[in-house]
Formats: structure tokens, C-alpha cells, sequence
């Protein structure tokens, strides 16, 4: 409660409500909602107001949403996934508006399609706005805190390490920018990894926590399901461990 209030407060900046309380009226007088003429500026003010706090609210959950799901940042049509999160919350709720002031005024609501168009004009234009705020979410590891490994990788390597696998004299670094295969030791790669936390699965497989999002079983066996759809396998030699540290 106390962080929803502080984000209100944080949105609502002098500027923000200086502007709002100079456009808003302008909008309403000059854009009636969905063509209709006729109706009133009370409500043509209550429509655009309301559609302001829907998009203020609208965002500030499909941000939320983003953050709580690391998948969704990872994806590489991040902008798509965030774009259809915000037209999901925000249609219904944009046509639960007009049907409320519409029928408060006397006239016929507009139809599920006609909000739809609007719903997707509006969405779009929240994406535009907002998707440099994602950019923020994606760096949850400071720089200070990246692990020696990465200095393995290309000079233009920006993105999070899932997992690394030996084989023979390499190990292949996955990432969600692709994989790496570096020559070294597997206890050297694994050792060049802190501070990340991170466990070995398998003798072969080591994995970073923050990567894994699931556990799955098949033939009796246990895999771990990484946020980039991996499964990697779990030994019964590690799984103990594993399970004591509360990842399966």
C-alpha cells in the first residue's frame, strides 16, 4: 500500500498536474470520446480524465508485472510482451469507462469493437511512452557485480548468464544473448562466476539461481527449467544440495 501510494506520488509531479489540469479541459473540449458529439463536457472531461488514470495505473502494473517475471524481460520481443500486457489490462478497462458514462448520460455505448480500435491507438501509445522504463528493469546486476567470467565474452556482451556446461576441454557459456564456448577448466569458469550465486546440478552443468524458474520430472529423472526454456539435468549427487537450498 505504502509503495503504491509513493508511486502515485512520484507520477504526480508538479509539472505532471500543472499540464494535466491544462490539457485535460483542452481534450475534452476539442476530442469528444468515439465521435459522440452531443455529449456533454462534464463528461467528455470525467471520459479523458479517467483514461489518464487508467493509463497511469495500466502501465505502472504491466511494469510490475514485468519485473516479478524475468522471462518477460528476456524474451526477445520484449516491447511486444509488454505492449500486449498493457492492451490486455487496459481494453476492458477503457470500455468499462464509456459503458459507465455513456449510460450515465443517456446515450448508447460503444461497441466491444469500436473500444478495441481505441484500446490498441492507446496501448501503442503508452508502449512508446513508457518502453525506455523497462531499460532499468533490465539491469538488476550492477556493473560492480558481474562476474570475471564475462570478460570471456564479446566486448559488446550486455546480457545475463544462465548456466555453463563442460565439454571436453571447453565450456560453452549460455546466455540470452546465445552461447560462448571459451577453453577452460569447468572449475575455473564455475570459480570465475562470483559473486552470482550459483549450483552445480549435474557434473557437468552448473547453473545460476536467478536463472531457475521451474523443476520438472520425466523417466524419473529431475531437470531444471531455466527462464530461456533450458532443462538441465539434476544428479542425485547434487540434488540433495539442491533441495536443501530450497531450489527444488
Amino acid at each position: 500500500m505504502t509503495s503504491g501510494i509513493n508511486t502515485i506520488r512520484n507520477a504526480c509531479t508538479p509539472q505532471r498536474v500543472t499540464a494535466g489540469l491544462v490539457f485535460l479541459p483542452l481534450l475534452a473540449y476539442a476530442f469528444p470520446p468515439f465521435l459522440v458529439a452531443d455529449l456533454s463536457f462534464g463528461l467528455r472531461l470525467l471520459f479523458w480524465t479517467g483514461v489518464m488514470v487508467l493509463a497511469l495505473t495500466v502501465t505502472g502494473l504491466a511494469r510490475n508485472l514485468m519485473q516479478k517475471n524475468p522471462v518477460l524481460l528476456n524474451v526477445p520481443v520484449r516491447d511486444l510482451a509488454f505492449a500486449a500486457l498493457i492492451l490486455v489490462l487496459f481494453t476492458p478497462s477503457l470500455w468499462m469507462l464509456a459503458w459507465i458514462l455513456f449510460t450515465c448520460g443517456g446515450h448508447m455505448a460503444p461497441g466491444a469493437q469500436t473500444v478495441a480500435v481505441y484500446g490498441v491507438l492507446f496501448a501503442t501509445g503508452l508502449v512508446l511512452v513508457q518502453r525506455n522504463d523497462l531499460n532499468p528493469l533490465m539491469a538488476s546486476t550492477p556493473e560492480t557485480e558481474r562476474p570475471r567470467l564475462i570478460r570471456r565474452l564479446p566486448p559488446d556482451f550486455h546480457g545475463q548468464i544462465h548456466r555453463l556446461t563442460v565439454r571436453d576441454h571447453n565450456v560453452d557459456i549460455v546466455t540470452s544473448e546465445g552461447t560462448f564456448t571459451v577453453r577452460s577448466r569447468f572449475t575455473d569458469a564455475i570459480a570465475e562466476m562470483e559473486p552470482v550465486p550459483g549450483h552445480c546440478s549435474h557434473r557437468s552443468h552448473w547453473v545460476v539461481d536467478a536463472s531457475i524458474v521451474g523443476v520438472e520430472k520425466s523417466g524419473g529423472k529431475t531437470f531444471l527449467r531455466l527462464m530461456n526454456g533450458d532443462l538441465v539435468p539434476v544428479s542425485r549427487k547434487y540434488k540433495p544440495k539442491l533441495e536443501e537450498d530450497g531450489l527444488i
